[in-house]
């Protein structure tokens, strides 16, 4: 008999989950609140109560090849980095091809999800919905993804923020923040300097008086456009994660920090904080430098109070005649239709097991799918979770015992907390392509490139060398897409198109693997070199070399 799994929530994750169910021959029922599918990506003039919202100018931070799904690569002619209407177009192409929306209920939210009376020895769930008419339903499951997402609750901390209760003018969330034109000529506060801080400060100062950017630790400031005008987050590849990791992590970040400040000093600009770069979730901004070096925007410290229409930092400086503040302060996520008993969340943080599985379910039937906050793109990171918890309901693969489970959550918060600033934003966060590896790995479908080399060159040195783009994850094993091998070795070609909108005489450069192999070199040499001289002779060089 076919399971059946519910699938809570119709946006990205929501619409992997679907695909996913479908490839392992389990049978998915989508529950969606609203009219539409999309999740966050979706633009809608007016918020609506417990959903995800975005402002009408959104782009994303990461590009088309390192977010698109695994097996269905963005079309070639759509920009790199690509407005939220483009990222909606794709997924209803998606929802299309791999004809998921008729599963889908819409306008059906679900109100409770409660383990069966005999779950122990069934596994299966009590799901009660209802839909926009008021009508109660209640289905039973065999297994249930939750795809909510963490972009729900708004963090108001007004607490926080003495005498917001006396200030004159308007404030709200930054999900209420819809466009700038009302806000022309007047004077705007953003508090926050995470990604929708930064947008919302640079789109809010083209048409207002002025804005102050309030922020307790300052921020490093990354690009969306990197060396050679390429998207930033393709040059990010295996043989760095390599560096990275056997280098240690504050040498790592000071080689970043001062690649970051050659673009612009962040002591001179006021930004640089206390913490290194890899210990706090980045913020990318290409044009928040232009605006601090016009005037438009002025960065302040913590606002120490509000009275009437001014603010009070904490460096002592008023500001009269505020008419706006945006707090841009992040989310918080729970699940309020799970009993606590369940998945518990607290302070933002949630004890599951990769940051899917509840580790202490008699039966692995429950996923929590895009609960993670990576550096890097979320969309095939669900779709991984997805491909590893939809086996693990067919009993493909098995969970470690819940001693292990439990272990591995530990030793995670741990390294979490050891790295990162003490934030609600750093709960959940993951490296993207540690992560995938991790999921991948469990799943088997990790690359296996020393394999690849031999087989494969061509192929192996993109996958080695290039950027770890999702298609890496479909060259092998369950799910293996036929196509993988030419998406990865076209993916350049995908990332040029868009930008080729007039005709240019310039030769077109050859294809070398000069840089390549050198890089190999130098890799081989240092291992030597580290197993030779040891490793603190070995960073008593590098030092000396980068500090040159």
């Amino acid at each position: 008999m076919t399971r059946r799994v519910a699938v809570v929530g119709g946006g990205s994750s929501g619409l992997a989950c679907i695909k996913c169910c479908l490839d392992e021959g389990l049978e998915p029922v989508c529950f969606e609140s609203s009219d539409d599918i999309g999740g966050l990506w979706r633009f809608k003039e007016n918020p609506e109560p417990d959903r995800a919202s975005i402002y009408h100018s959104v782009i994303i931070n990461t590009s088309k090849e390192m977010m698109c799904f695994s097996d269905f690569p963005i079309p070639a002619h759509f920009p790199n980095f690509m407005h939220n209407s483009l990222i909606m177009d794709y997924f209803r192409m998606y929802a299309d091809h791999f004809q998921l929306t008729k599963h889908i209920r819409f306008n059906t939210k679900v109100s409770q999800v409660k383990q069966r009376s005999d779950f122990s020895h069934s596994g299966q769930w009590d799901v009660e919905t209802e839909n926009k008419d008021g009508k109660k339903e209640k289905h039973i499951f065999d297994a249930v993804m939750i795809c909510i997402g963490h972009h729900c609750h708004p963090n108001l901390p007004l607490h926080d923020f003495p005498g917001i209760d006396t200030f004159k003018g308007t404030y709200f969330h930054s999900r209420d923040y819809k466009t700038p034109e009302e806000w022309r000529n007047k004077k705007v506060v953003v508090i926050g300097i995470g990604n929708s801080g930064g947008d919302l400060a640079v789109e809010l100062s083209r048409v207002t008086k002025q804005v102050y950017l309030s922020t307790r630790r300052g921020s490093w400031i990354r690009n969306r456009v990197s060396d050679n005008g390429l998207p930033g987050d393709l040059l990010y590849n295996r043989v760095m994660l390599c560096f990275r990791k056997a280098l240690p992590f504050g040498l790592f970040c000071s080689i970043t920090e001062r690649q970051l400040n050659q673009r612009f000093d962040h002591t001179l600009y006021n930004l640089k904080p206390k913490h290194r770069l890899f210990s706090q979730h980045p913020t990318v901004n290409d044009e928040l430098p232009n605006r601090i070096l016009s005037g438009t925007i002025q960065v302040k410290p913590n606002i120490r109070r509000f009275q009437g229409s001014s603010v009070e930092f904490d460096d002592g400086s008023v500001v009269e005649d505020v008419d706006l503040v945006v707090f841009a302060t992040g989310y918080r996520f729970s699940f309020p239709f799970l009993a606590s008993h369940v998945v518990s969340v607290s302070e933002n943080k949630a004890s599951l097991y990769k940051y899917v599985f509840p580790p202490e379910l008699d039966r692995p039937t429950l996923a929590i799918i895009g609960l993670v906050q990576p550096l890097g793109a979320i969309m095939p990171i669900s779709e991984m979770q997805a491909r590893w918890a939809t086996r693990v309901f067919k009993g493909c693969i098995k969970l470690p015992s819940v001693a292990a489970m439990l272990k591995d959550i530990q030793c995670k918060q741990e390294a979490m907390t050891k790295r990162y600033v003490s934030s609600n934003r750093h709960t959940i966060q993951v490296d993207y392509v540690t992560y995938m590896d991790e999921i991948a790995e469990l799943v088997g479908v990790r690359p296996r490139i020393r394999r690849l080399l031999l087989t494969d060159p061509r192929l192996g040195l993109n996958v080695m060398f290039g950027p770890c783009t999702p298609y890496q994850y479909r060259l092998r094993g369950p799910g293996k897409w036929a196509g993988a091998r030419q998406a990865i070795l076209t993916q350049w070609e995908r990332v040029a198109q868009p930008m080729q909108t007039r005709p240019c005489n310039d030769p077109k450069p050859k294809r070398s693997f000069k840089w390549p192999l050198v890089l190999s070199a130098a890799a081989v040499g240092l291992a030597y070199f580290n197993v030779t001289h040891g490793k603190s002779s070995l960073l008593a060089h590098f030092t000396l070399w980068i500090g040159q």
